[in-house]
C-alpha cells in the first residue's frame, strides 16, 4: 500500500485590495521578544507571496495611528502588549469606522474575558502557544469573510481544527501533516463527531478498494500518534469515535 505524503496544500485566495494605491496590510502588535520578532519576519514572508503587506506596532498609540489613518485591514493584537490597556486599544479599535477586523492573542487563563469583548463573526482569537501556520490561516480567514467572501469549510472539535478546503489539521495549535490516508480517516471521523464510525465506513472514506479492519486499526494508531492517544475512541467490534 503506497501512501505518500500529501502535496502541499495551496492558501485560501485573498480578496483583492479596497484600494488600488496599496496592498492589503496586516497590522502585528506583538510585546517586543526575540520571539515576536521570529514570527513577525516569518509571517511576513508568508504574507507578501499572497501580495498582503505586515505592518508591526510596538505600542499602543502606533497602533492607534494605524488604524485611524486607513492603513490596516486586520489587527493582530496581543492582550499582553505592554503600555495602554489592551482592552482598552480593542475598544477604540472596534469603534472606528469602517470597522477593522482583529485577532486577538490572549494567554488561555484570559481566554473567558477576551471573548467577551469580540464582535462575533468579524473578530477571532488564538491562545498562546500558537503554531504560526495557523495564524496565518486565520488572517487569511478573517480578510475574507471582511471581504464578505464564502469561508472554507472547517471542522472543529476538542481542541483539533481541519480546514478541508485547504487540507490543513491543527492540534492544540500546531499543524499536523498528515498521509492522505490518515486525513480522509481523520475528516470521517471529524464530520460526524461525537458518534461511532463504522470499520467499512472508515474503509470507504480512505481506500478505494475493500481493505480489512485491522489496516483501518494500523491507520487508526498512525493517527492517534499523531493528534492525541485518547482523542480517538475505540468501540470494539464495531469502529472508532471521535472525543473531544
Amino acid at each position: 500500500m503506497n501512501d505518500q505524503a500529501p502535496p502541499v496544500a495551496p492558501s485560501l485566495p485573498v480578496p483583492a485590495p479596497r484600494s488600488p494605491s496599496r496592498p492589503l496590510t496586516v497590522l502585528l502588535a506583538l510585546p517586543p521578544s526575540a520571539t515576536s520578532v521570529s514570527l513577525g519576519r516569518g509571517l511576513g514572508r508568508d504574507l507578501a507571496a499572497e501580495g498582503i503587506d505586515l505592518a508591526i506596532a510596538s505600542d499602543g498609540i502606533e497602533l492607534l495611528d494605524t488604524v485611524r489613518a486607513g492603513r490596516a485591514d486586520l489587527l493582530v493584537l496581543d492582550m499582553e502588549l505592554p503600555g495602554p490597556d489592551p482592552s482598552v486599544l480593542l475598544g477604540a479599535v472596534q469603534a472606528e469606522s469602517p470597522p477593522t477586523p482583529v485577532i486577538t492573542v490572549v494567554p488561555r487563563e484570559r481566554r473567558v474575558g477576551v471573548l467577551s469583548l469580540l464582535r462575533g463573526d468579524r473578530d477571532d482569537f488564538l491562545i498562546r502557544p500558537f503554531a504560526p501556520d495557523e495564524l496565518a490561516a486565520r488572517i487569511r480567514l478573517r480578510l475574507r469573510a471582511a471581504a464578505g467572501l464564502p469561508a472554507p469549510t472547517v471542522l472543529g472539535h476538542g481542541g483539533l481544527s481541519l480546514d478541508v478546503d485547504a487540507g490543513q489539521v491543527f492540534a492544540d495549535g500546531r499543524r499536523v501533516a498528515l498521509s492522505p490516508t490518515e486525513y480522509a480517516l481523520l475528516v470521517a471521523l471529524a464530520e460526524r463527531a461525537g458518534e461511532v464510525v463504522t470499520h467499512d465506513e472508515l474503509a470507504r472514506s480512505a481506500w478505494s478498494e475493500p481493505v480489512s479492519a485491522n489496516l483501518v486499526q494500523v491507520y487508526i494508531s498512525y493517527l492517534r500518534r499523531k493528534i492525541g492517544p485518547d482523542r480517538i475512541r475505540t468501540v470494539r467490534g464495531t469502529g472508532y469515535q471521535l472525543d473531544g
